[in-house]
């Protein structure tokens, strides 16, 4: 149950099936309306008349991810015997944050080391896109995607790493452009062994 702006509490159906129920946008509407008159602007005059229904649109593709199981891409799996690292880099993401609702923006890298079964490479990009679109911190996040991957792949090890950059930080509070907040997690043998993630870091990274 969660509280609405007039107090009272309402149900979010559950996910079946990678599915909920459709976002309420004319809700979302209603809310945009009122923040608007709360700065003191019109919602009725001719710039804004359209944005409550822009922003109602925008929350259902920036949210889209709670609406989503990212478990689902990772169920299909080929038998493959390979002994060596999987690293996807670089997979583009933005998410928001949820203390502002403001977005964060950055690249995740991606490693395994499995024990019998790979995925698909596209199905890496697409759990990050679930994981993104929800309300969200960095750091959880990171422990979320690494999670994930030990839990439905059985590899011997998993290393995240995130960069991103969050705009509540950059453009208002203490308003400082140009920081990047880097979180990893590291589960199984990138957490164990030191050589594994020196190897990681330099296939990121390039040699130190």
């Amino acid at each position: 149950m969660i509280p609405s702006p007039s107090g009272e509490r309402r149900s979010v159906s559950p996910v079946r099936n990678g599915t909920a129920s459709a976002v309420d946008r004319p809700r979302i509407e209603a809310a945009v309306r009122e923040i608007l008159f709360a700065v003191g602007e019109d919602p009725d005059r001719e710039g804004l008349q359209e944005t409550p229904a822009r922003v109602a649109r925008m929350y259902a593709e920036l949210f889209s991810g709670l609406h989503a199981e990212p478990r689902q891409y990772l169920k299909k799996t080929f038998a493959q015997k390979y002994d060596e690292m999987v690293l996807v880099r670089d997979i583009e993401f933005a998410s928001t944050c949820e203390h502002h609702l403001l977005p964060f923006l950055g690249k995740a890298h991606i490693a395994y080391l499995p024990a019998g079964e790979i995925v698909g490479l596209s199905k890496l990009p697409r759990v990050v896109e679930a994981l993104a679109h929800r309300p969200q911190v960095q750091e959880r996040m990171t422990e979320e995607l690494a999670d994930l991957l030990m839990d439905e792949l059985k590899p011997r090890g998993v290393a995240v790493i995130l960069e991103a950059t969050h705009t509540c930080m950059t453009i208002r509070g203490v308003r400082k452009p140009g920081g990047v907040c880097t979180t990893s997690a590291m589960r199984g043998i990138f957490r164990d062994n030191q050589a594994t993630r020196t190897e990681l870091m330099a296939l990121i990274y390039g040699p130190r």
